[in-house]
């Protein structure tokens, strides 16, 4: 309907079919039939034709009168949102797990500031997708397997999960030779880690946690921190110890066991195009991790 007013227009500022059929590169019947088509869904003749002129009727003055300025707003519209589209520049509004975007993302941030100074990042440090499906927010980063079907999603690698303790926890306490060995010490553990079981890496033997923590809590920078100052042994993603073991300050426990890897997923509302805003962090991310230690698995 819109295309076909936006042709009744042309016709009238070009004042007549064959001119009209010139600027549209358009076939003059084929204008000829939509502008038939379009007075017969109107109930009304909008020109009069004769040999010599061609002219609007009363209403089709009255159609272009109104129409006119309304196509020509219509039109100033979407070339302002198409820039805005395509320009990286404006909110994204991004959910992503805290321990992840507080440590290892986090030059991820810096960059995407530096390199696009009209673009605003809003960060929700939650595992809740609540705020994606209302569509509060943009884009999601998520640990896991994700099966529902109305995201899409873009893998970014997997996470290693290992034991973690201080040397001086170690040197104190002594460091333990299996699994079992674990209930003579204060485990550290962070959601969702408190019944996962440990798995030994060459030969798939599964062991269950052996006693209740003597800490949980809901941030795995906590129990990391808590690790490094010697109050017990945390249970770690690698994404957020790596640093803490390069340097030291913590070592691995039972160096043949971990807790089975999990993939991490970029996802979004199968129903929204990504402007390019949004495409311009999800790029970051994507090349970021790309050749990452921490999310190899």
């Amino acid at each position: 309907m819109l295309d076909d007013l936006d042709l009744f227009v042309a016709i009238v500022d070009a004042g007549s079919l064959s001119a009209a059929a010139g600027r549209l590169r358009m076939p003059a019947p084929t204008l000829t039939r939509r502008l038939q088509a379009l007075e017969a869904r109107l109930g009304c003749k909008l020109l009069s034709r004769s040999a010599r002129r061609l002219a609007p009727t009363n209403e089709g003055w009255q159609y272009y009168e109104r129409c006119k300025p309304l196509l020509a707003a219509l039109r100033q519209e979407t070339a302002s949102l198409d820039g805005t589209l395509n320009r990286v520049e404006g909110v994204v509004r991004l959910l992503a797990p805290l321990s992840m975007a507080n440590d290892m993302l986090v030059p991820v941030w810096a960059s995407l500031l530096r390199e696009h100074p009209r673009l605003r990042l809003e960060l929700k440090l939650s595992n809740s997708l609540d705020d994606l499906y209302s569509g509060m927010a943009d884009l999601a980063l998520r640990v896991g397997e994700q099966s529902d079907a109305s995201l899409r999603q873009r893998r970014l690698g997997e996470v290693r999960t290992i034991l973690t303790a201080s040397p001086a926890y170690l040197a104190a306490h002594g460091a333990p030779e299996r699994p079992a060995d674990l209930a003579a010490h204060r485990l550290l553990l962070a959601e969702p880690f408190e019944r996962w079981k440990l798995r030994r890496r060459d030969s798939g033997e599964e062991a269950a946690w052996p006693a209740e923590p003597g800490l949980l809590a809901n941030d795995m920078l906590l129990t990391r921190r808590l690790a490094e100052g010697g109050a017990g042994i945390a249970v770690s993603p690698l994404s957020i110890c790596h640093r803490q073991l390069a340097d030291g300050r913590l070592v691995r426990v039972l160096e043949e066991w971990e807790i089975a890897t999990r993939p991490v997923y970029a996802v979004w509302p199968e129903r929204r195009a990504l402007p390019a805003r949004v495409r311009a962090v999800l790029d970051a991310l994507l090349e970021f991790s790309e050749d990452l230690p921490q999310l190899r698995g």
